[in-house]
């Protein structure tokens, strides 16, 4: 037992975390930095279906049926496997059209009807107080356990002002008013709810795991001990049998077939679950993380939901309520902290689904109730002349603390009558009428308003006939003969066996019965008469949600005709909205208009649907329509009318795509000739700096043939010796002179596409060889050595081969150039890589500067210092690679880290090549060739 004020304190600790953590998450909200933009927070908000059913009757269910608590959880799994192709859907509806409620959905499919939403309302109303009554019973009797108080025998009980249970209704009615009735746009997200609702999912998922390990691993050791006891017991072993308690019974097909379907169909239609997956999603791409978490979350809180019940049995007291096992089991064993943590994880799960199930009901009583009823009085006119916001928000606030007192109240009379699960379970059975009505209005175009009234009227009055009023009278409410002999005596219409159906469970048999007629009279309605022309643009919009604006860029079409004044929807919209909020709706309409702010609008159908819309996420897409029909004069659409803006519609989008096209089109022309442009100077710009450097190459030369032609000129007695040194002088200059016409011609020629090529069998190696040899003399001449390394064999190439000699030569004799005076090596390798042959030319010379490496291929670009450079024109590596890459080839410069320089190049075996096979170069042995300084060379095994 622990103490009264413990418990409560512990209670008001919790909520007062509860208070911080949804003003934690509204003030990030406000500062711009939401935290409930995440798939995590998405997917835990989602858990809010584990209420203090999961929490505290499974167990119970458990305890009385095995593994029959499964199905309730498996239908929410099953259901999530087609999270992207449903539920993504209905997001997408949702947030196009601001809806803001399940009964706002419903409605604003069938033709936006008042009619519609009201009769999904009042359903609701209905099937969910006793929902909320289970979780105020879950409350009450947790805190009654821990307690000691108010247990059966005392006589008495507590002044109203002193029950524990309305002190906690109306601290949470005081949250959902702060967290949940603060903005007057329902389609807006609920920060704070949403980020507490998470919170609360974590909170009563470690509460029931840490009892659920307590009891499994403290009290037994493990669940083979508890399987293995409870088979000792024969009442506790046909707990670990399908067929159920009664020993070798049949397994129940049809009720566990009806338990996963309730369920599956609960965990998209129940208003809370709708709420938080549909209406407060902030991104449909967070359903691809849900779908898994949220089945693994209810895999793992009910991991221990078998362990708990048996162990309950073996350890408890007879008659011990098995659905407070979760509190009495570490009560009785003296771990009374862990008692007082599982029951504010208790209180978590009654909490969250209390809280986001008042908001939901609360805005579908405000806006398709009250606000309705209000609209047709006479005397609400002078009301409507002024600023409504306020009125409407106190309208919701009085309607969610309405909601909580009359789940209270039901809690109080009938709270006791029946089982947590079997309250549960009526709620199902009613939420799921609505069924045809939500998933044939989003696939099906011909439903009708008229179809979805009958539906969900005939299954809503079956279900009170074959389910609720059976619970009525069980609870002594009423006289309960009429179950057996049905009424005024006619047997057949005995509600749990009606027209003499039996064989099923209660659940099984109303939910047979009421979806049988709700389905039978939504499509025979909806085929007796075509839909109007209303229904059919709605029809069209959900359906084809998916094709339209915003998978295609254009917009949706508008299906309005009629007349109306800007003036008249101004003040609509800041009497519902605020005078800001209207501002701005004008101000994006013109922005998209292309019409300046502040000019004279016209109220075309694109604006009327643009306020209706923005006034459907404050007071519904019902009352939206009929607020936006008293100002403007609408003109009733036909099936036809329709059509022809359907048509109208899709011609322009046809126009919107081509201009698109168009504008692409241009972009793309417009870059190409951008780039174009860019190309051409740059080869204005190489054009230049071309003649300027072919101008100072030949310059060069010339001034120097000429100074010293003058010279002999002008001094014939000049001895004999210094004349015969300028003439070689002369000639050498000539000799580069001529080298540089032939280079800048042939690089023309090669740029021109052309050079001439003699293609024929070359075998590298070979030609590799020869050049090294001929540039022997050079490297003696410096005083350097040219290694020469290469297979046995190679593969012939087809190519050029007085162009690869070229190649090569060019390599070599730069290599040469640049290695030191004394101790100069050249390394000149040749291997198979791959499909190609690589020749790699590698020498100790200072290397390539980092800032020249970029620009060492291109024209009359010449590596070192311009005062100690050997001579050349610049060309050599421009030609080499222009030769390489017209055979398929690469050159490139590789990165050696300061040790000299490695130029090399690559050239693909060409494919009538390659049948030839390899074949040995000559007949000469493999290894390395060297020449020495002193000219000689010798050859070295590798």
């Amino acid at each position: 037992m622990i103490s009264a004020p413990v418990v409560v304190g512990a209670a008001v600790v919790y909520l007062a975390l509860l208070f911080a953590v949804a003003a934690f998450a509204d003030a990030r909200a406000r500062a711009g930095r939401s935290i409930i933009g995440n798939a995590w927070i998405y997917a835990l908000s989602l858990a809010v279906y584990c209420t203090a059913w999961t929490y505290f009757g499974s167990v119970g269910r458990a305890a009385a049926t095995g593994v029959w608590f499964l199905p309730i959880y498996l239908g929410p799994m099953l259901a999530m496997l087609l999270a992207w192709i449903v539920v993504r859907k209905m997001i997408r509806i949702a947030h196009t059209y601001r809806i803001t409620s399940i009964a706002d959905f419903i409605a604003s499919r069938y033709g936006k009807s008042p009619l519609v939403a009201a009769l999904v309302t009042l359903i609701t109303v209905v099937g969910i107080v006793p929902y909320i009554a289970l979780q105020l019973k879950a409350v009450s009797a947790g805190y009654q356990l821990l307690t000691a108080s108010g247990t059966a025998g005392s006589g008495t009980s507590p002044a109203w002002w002193q029950d524990g249970t309305l002190l906690v209704t109306l601290a949470l009615a005081l949250f959902t008013i702060l967290f949940g009735a603060r903005h007057l746009d329902s389609a807006e997200r609920h920060e704070g709810m949403v980020a507490a609702v998470a919170f609360e999912s974590l909170v009563k998922l470690v509460a029931f795991l840490a009892v659920g390990v307590f009891v499994t691993y403290g009290l037994f050791n493990g669940m083979a001990d508890i399987w293995a006891r409870a088979k000792a017991v024969p009442e506790l072993a046909s707990l670990l049998r399908l067929g159920g308690t009664g020993g070798a019974g049949a397994f129940g097909y049809a009720q566990w077939f009806t338990l996963t379907l309730l369920s599956m169909l609960s965990v998209l239609l129940l208003p809370r679950q709708f709420q938080m997956m549909v209406v407060e999603c902030v991104n449909e791409r967070h359903l691809k993380r849900a779908a898994w978490v949220f089945p693994a979350y209810l895999l793992v809180i009910n991991i221990f939901v078998l362990p708990l019940a048996l162990g309950g049995l073996l350890l408890g007291p007879n008659g011990a309520d098995p659905e407070t096992f979760v509190l009495s089991l570490p009560l009785a064993n003296g771990a009374t902290g862990l008692a007082l943590f599982a029951y504010v994880g208790g209180l978590s799960a009654a909490t969250g689904m209390l809280i986001v199930e008042t908001i939901a009901v609360s805005t579908m009583v405000c806006n398709d109730l009250v606000m309705p009823a209000l609209l047709r009085r006479r005397d609400f006119g002078a009301r409507a002349g002024g600023d409504l916001t306020a009125l409407i928000l106190n309208i919701r606030r009085a309607a969610i603390l309405a909601i909580l007192l009359l789940g209270y109240l039901y809690f109080q009379v009938a709270g006791e009558a029946y089982a947590l699960v079997s309250i549960g379970l009526i709620s199902f059975a009613a939420v799921a009428q609505f069924a045809p009505a939500l998933f044939g209005g989003m696939y099906w175009r011909e439903a009708t308003r008229a179809g979805a009234l009958g539906g969900l009227c005939g299954g809503f009055l079956v279900w009170a006939y074959t389910l609720m009023a059976p619970s009525v009278a069980k609870s002594g409410w009423i006289d309960d003969g009429f179950l057996i002999h049905g009424p005024f005596g006619i047997t057949a219409l005995a509600p749990e066996r009606l027209f003499g159906l039996q064989g099923l469970d209660n659940l099984s048999h109303s939910l047979f019965w009421s979806l049988l007629v709700n389905v039978a009279l939504y499509v025979g309605l909806s085929l007796w008469r075509a839909p109007s022309g209303r229904e059919a643009s709605q029809a069209l919009l959900f359906v084809d949600v998916f094709a339209r604006g915003h998978a295609t860029g254009a917009a949706d079409p508008v299906f309005w005709r009629g007349r109306a004044r800007p003036a008249d929807l101004m003040a609509l919209a800041s009497r519902l909205l605020g005078p800001d909020a209207a501002r701005q709706i004008f101000t994006e309409h013109a922005h998209e208009s292309g019409v300046a702010v502040g000019t004279d609008l016209t109220a075309d159908a694109r604006l009327v649907d643009k306020v209706e819309r923005r006034l459907a996420g404050a007071v519904g897409s019902a009352s939206a329509r009929v607020l936006v029909a008293a100002v403007a004069e609408e003109e009733p659409l036909s099936p036809a009318d329709v059509l022809e803006i359907l048509n109208e519609a899709s011609q322009l989008r046809v126009y919107a795509l081509a201009l698109e096209e168009k504008s692409r089109s241009l972009e793309i022309a417009s870059a190409e000739l951008s780039a174009a442009n860019a190309q051409l100077r740059t080869l204005d710009e190489l054009k230049d700096d071309f003649v300027s450097s072919v101008t100072h190459e030949l310059r060069t030369p010339l001034t120097a043939i000429r100074a010293l032609s003058e010279l002999m000129l002008d001094a014939p007695d000049m001895e004999e010796a210094q004349r015969q040194e300028f003439l070689a002088i002369i000639v050498g200059e000539s000799e580069r002179l001529g080298r540089l016409v032939n280079q800048v011609l042939d690089m023309a020629k090669l740029e021109s596409g052309h050079g001439e090529w003699h293609n024929a069998d070359v075998d590298l190696r070979r030609l590799v060889r020869d050049a090294v040899t001929a540039t022997t003399e050079l490297a003696r001449s410096r005083g350097a050595e040219i290694v020469f390394e290469a297979p046995e064999t190679v593969p012939l190439l087809r190519a050029d081969p007085d162009r690869l000699t070229q190649v090569v030569l060019n390599l070599i004799s730069n290599a040469v150039k640049f290695v030191p005076a004394e101790g100069g090596r050249v390394h000149v390798s040749l291997h198979v890589e791959g499909d190609g042959l690589v020749v790699r030319v590698k020498d100790n010379g200072p290397g390539v500067p980092e800032a020249e490496r970029d620009t060492i291929f291109e024209k009359f670009r010449q590596g070192g210092d311009a005062l100690t450079r050997p001579p050349g024109t610049g060309l050599g590596l421009p030609i080499s690679r222009r030769i390489v890459d017209h055979f398929g080839g690469r050159m490139w410069l590789e990165n050696q880290d300061g040790s000299g320089a490695c130029f090399a190049f690559r050239l693909p075996f060409q494919p009538d090549a390659g049948a030839e096979g390899p074949r040995p170069a000559a007949s000469e042995p493999a290894g390395k060739v060297k020449a020495l300084a002193g000219g000689n060379t010798r050859e070295e095994t590798p």
